[in-house]
C-alpha cells in the first residue's frame, strides 16, 4: 500500500471527497462499486491563524492504523464514503478536545505549548475565540 499522504482542507467535505480518491487510488483493484469500507477516520486541526482546516480517511478494514482519529465504522463509514452524510452532523459530532493546534509551522498538539513566548501567544489567541 502507498504511503498516504494527508493534506488539509477547509471543509470536511473536501476532505472527504479527497479521502475517497486516495482510498480508490490505493486500492486500484477494486471497482468502485463494490467498494467495502470499514473505517472512517478524521482530524480536525486549529491553524496559527486561526482557520480550521480537516484531514478524513477511509480504510477496508477498521483495524489499520490511521493518521486521524476514528469515527465511524461499518456501514456508517460506508454511507459516508457513498456520499450519504451530513457534513454539520459528522462536525457536531467532533469532540473539541481532539482538536489538534498548530503551535509550529506543520507541528500541532492538543493544546499550545505554554513555555515558549510563540506558544503563549498562540494559546492567548485561541482563548480569545
Amino acid at each position: 500500500m502507498a504511503e498516504s499522504e494527508l493534506e488539509y482542507y477547509s471543509t470536511l467535505s473536501e476532505a472527504i471527497d479527497a479521502a475517497r480518491e486516495i482510498f480508490l487510488d490505493n486500492n486500484p483493484d477494486i471497482d468502485e462499486d463494490e467498494v467495502s469500507v470499514q473505517q472512517f477516520n478524521v482530524q480536525k486541526y486549529v491553524l496559527q491563524d486561526g482557520d480550521i482546516a480537516w484531514q478524513a480517511e477511509f480504510f477496508a478494514d477498521d483495524e489499520e492504523p490511521g493518521e486521524c482519529l476514528p469515527m465511524l465504522s461499518g456501514e456508517a463509514a460506508q454511507s459516508v464514503f457513498d456520499g450519504d452524510f451530513d457534513e454539520t452532523e459528522i462536525s457536531q459530532e467532533w469532540q473539541e478536545e481532539n482538536t489538534l493546534h498548530e503551535w509550529d509551522e506543520g507541528e500541532f498538539q492538543l493544546e499550545p505549548p505554554l513555555d515558549t513566548e510563540e506558544g503563549q501567544a498562540a494559546a492567548d489567541e485561541w482563548d480569545e475565540r
